[in-house]
């Protein structure tokens, strides 16, 4: 079709986070009548397919070609290029067909996550092909990240930004805010079944039965606010004796010691240690959130946090802070309660006030799960970025 936009997905990653997930969404849901969806996905080493491969190829109607990338700033040892099967030396020659390929379906934009590989990778694919560059940024942005990184998304024709508290992030490290399209993050609503049973999973944790349950997912790191939760937790548990804690993750990577062991021992200085469960990382977050009755996460400067979509979604009220992304996301009073970073007997009295008031439980669960349904969906997210990639490629041309 002459008016058809055509888009090129970079995924350098062996992984698929939730990064990768937002860029699915985004794959499934583009409107095919007016684009067509190419992805540049890493080949991975020799042997097993990369779990980023793997769910890729469950998406329908995407031109896939499988890349050898550069091994990555972190990756590249000696003993990774020689146990890479000829990747790394296999890369140059895939560069080039990557630009040839680029030119034959004439693609207008190119688009990645702000990781190094993937948004240094877009930038220069951009810039010998003639297509636009469209960097998707996930993370406050500051001069913490990598000067590659940084210097890409400075240097891209446009940035993606999934709140308006990152937006301001990027804005402030110099990018000027009439080239970043803030387009708030999704979840598939029909992923997450509200018949999902959480007995079983309470019965696997030994959870007394009547006991209220408190859940928090996320990856285990000092931000994520696990050693405030615990000492709000140790306070409620106070006045609500029948009430467990569910801490559901592992250990951030590269975070050296285990955060995990440290919220452990914390436990049992508080007293707590019998009523929290640490389940490392679980794949059945929908049986998580059916089994609990508030979600509670006190990260601090949290981006976005998809998690709370996902709580939302489950009609979960929230417990969260009044910073980063959150409010964007979690509407104070509506679907769940909102208070200062770092104020443990504030996070104390939000979580007793959704354990006393089962009236008010329902309705903010009911709410939030309304608030997913209607803005935080996968055709909204589309449609928006559908329209910022036409905006793009109008200017390039």
């Amino acid at each position: 079709m002459p008016n058809t936009t055509n888009v090129l997905f970079i995924q350098s990653q062996a992984g698929f986070g939730a990064d990768s997930a937002v860029h699915a969404h985004l794959m499934r849901h583009l409107d095919r009548e007016n684009f067509t969806v190419h992805v540049a996905c890493t080949a991975g080493d020799e042997g097993d397919d990369p779990d980023s491969l793997r769910e890729l190829r469950r998406i329908s109607d995407i031109h896939l070609r499988t890349t050898h990338f550069v091994p990555g700033l972190r990756e590249r040892t000696l003993s990774t290029i020689l146990g890479s099967g000829g990747a790394a030396i296999r890369a140059p020659a895939d560069f080039a067909s990557l630009r040839r390929y680029i030119f034959e379906h004439r693609i207008h934009v190119i688009h990645s996550s702000e990781r190094p590989r993937d948004s240094l990778y877009n930038v220069a694919l951009a810039r010998v092909s003639g297509a636009s560059s469209v960097i998707h940024v996930h993370v406050k942005w500051s001069k913490l990240y990598s000067r590659p990184a940084r210097w890409a998304v400075n240097h891209a024709d446009a940035v993606f930004s999934i709140s308006n508290y990152v937006t301001d992030t990027v804005v402030g490290m110099g990018r000027p805010r009439s080239s970043i399209h803030t387009i708030h993050n999704c979840i598939d609503p029909t992923e997450w079944d509200l018949a999902t049973d959480g007995r079983a999973l309470k019965d696997e944790l030994h959870i007394p039965h009547g006991w209220m349950v408190l859940a928090s997912v996320s990856r285990l790191f000092s931000w994520k606010g696990q050693r405030e939760l615990l000492r709000a937790f140790a306070q409620v548990r106070q006045e609500v004796p029948d009430v467990v804690l569910l801490i559901v993750g592992a250990d951030a990577p590269h975070e050296g010691t285990s955060f995990t062991a440290e919220l452990r021992q914390l436990a049992q200085e508080l007293g707590i240690a019998e009523f929290v469960r640490f389940t490392g990382k679980r794949s059945d977050v929908s049986a998580v959130m059916a089994a609990c009755d508030v979600y509670t996460m006190p990260s601090f400067e949290e981006p976005f946090g998809l998690v709370f979509l996902e709580a939302m979604v489950m009609e979960r009220p929230v417990v969260a802070i009044n910073n980063g992304g959150t409010p964007e996301v979690v509407l104070d009073g509506e679907c769940g309660l909102l208070s200062p970073p770092w104020d443990v007997p504030a996070l104390t009295r939000n979580i007793l006030r959704l354990l006393r008031d089962p009236d008010l439980r329902t309705r903010m669960g009911r709410a939030g799960r309304q608030r997913v349904l209607g803005h935080f969906n996968p055709t909204r997210m589309a449609t928006e970025a559908g329209a910022a990639y036409r905006a793009i490629a109008a200017q390039k041309r």
